[in-house]
């Protein structure tokens, strides 16, 4: 018998044994979203007695093509993470296509149906969550599977790359405290994100070092966007006792704050101190040139479509876990204060 007909065999075996079809047992095997979670996992749980190899059905040859995934493209953010991956591709011969996952999608799992049905070599998903059905229909289809920056914990033998976004935290605001700042916010991103969290930890070890108390009512989760920042920033400010620098856990959302402090006539940063995060290209380019935490994005990308490259060659990983350094860069939006912690009228002058 050949191998084909006894992995048909065996395949009908199992569908007799679950009690299904044929076909719903190929949906298992190849990770498809739409199969009961009962019948799945009683599918899932007879291929394993019949140690069925997974990636059998998958076609062997290369497609040449790897998916980059991206949770939103309307970031120059998004665009630091493609050049690096492209760079990658661009070295060794293979194409990227970049897609997006759309939330709220009924079919949670509808990019990694995309990307199944294209064949790629493999998938590089970008700050979004990932499910247990993605990870499934990956696997399913033996495409390997790179993370970067995850929202969420991943699996721990899905391989993800980020920064180091606590010691991120804790630079920017030693940075702000060293000028004399005492009343220090910071404006983070969604607060199910790791790396808002870690940011945000990063500033309250930083202020506990310091001896400074953490007050929770100087902290604002946004979403790393322009208007997340302003909105955040316009609350700060309009409060009795506003603070005298502001870290941001973007870039984006250092600028929001920018926009924010204009509109209350403050001055940055003889008024108000800014430190961003990222280092955008455009970062040096604003008015005043900001103070923000380089992370190095297109480093990421790189390091992720690597470690990629490795799964698909069937190496094996040097490490699963990789953490690029951050680094402050000091530009010209901080300056000690020009008001005191005690005095919440900017000095003028």
């Amino acid at each position: 018998m050949s191998d084909a007909a006894a992995h048909k065999t065996t395949l009908t075996a199992i569908a007799a044994e679950a009690g299904v079809s044929l076909p719903t047992v190929s949906k298992v095997l190849n990770g498809r979203p739409d199969v009961a979670p009962a019948t799945r996992a009683r599918v899932e749980q007879l291929l394993d007695v019949h140690q069925y190899a997974r990636g059998a059905g998958r076609r062997p040859r290369r497609s040449g093509l790897v998916d980059l995934v991206f949770s939103g493209l309307d970031s120059p953010w998004a665009v630091e993470i493609l050049r690096g991956v492209e760079e990658w591709g661009a070295h060794r011969g293979t194409a990227v296509a970049v897609s997006l996952v759309r939330h709220g999608d009924v079919r949670p799992a509808t990019w990694t149906t995309a990307a199944t049905s294209h064949h790629t070599d493999g998938v590089i998903l970008v700050t979004s969550r990932l499910t247990t059905v993605q990870v499934g229909q990956l696997r399913g289809a033996g495409i390997p599977l790179v993370v970067v920056d995850p929202a969420n914990t991943p699996p721990a033998d899905i391989p993800s790359v980020g920064a180091t976004n606590w010691a991120g935290g804790l630079a920017a605001t030693e940075h702000l405290l060293a000028l004399g700042h005492q009343r220090i916010a910071a404006i983070t991103g969604p607060m199910d994100f790791l790396c808002s969290l870690a940011r945000v930890d990063g500033y309250r070890s930083a202020l506990e070092r310091a001896g400074v108390p953490f007050d929770p009512a100087l902290v604002r989760y946004g979403d790393f966007h322009h208007e997340g920042g302003f909105a955040c920033g316009r609350d700060l400010l309009s409060t009795d006792w506003p603070p005298t620098a502001i870290f941001a856990g973007s870039d984006q959302q250092a600028f929001g704050v920018y926009e924010a402090a204009r509109q209350r006539g403050l001055r940055i940063p003889e008024d108000l101190s800014v430190v961003g995060f990222d280092d955008l290209p455009v970062a040096r380019w604003a008015s005043p040139p900001l103070t923000t935490v380089r992370q190095p994005l297109a480093e990421m990308g790189n390091a992720a479509a690597q470690m990629l490259g490795d799964l698909i060659e069937g190496e094996p990983l040097r490490a699963n876990r990789v953490e690029l350094s951050t680094e402050l860069i000091v530009r010209e939006s901080t300056a000690v204060p020009g008001r005191t912690a005690d005095d919440p009228s900017p000095a003028r002058l």
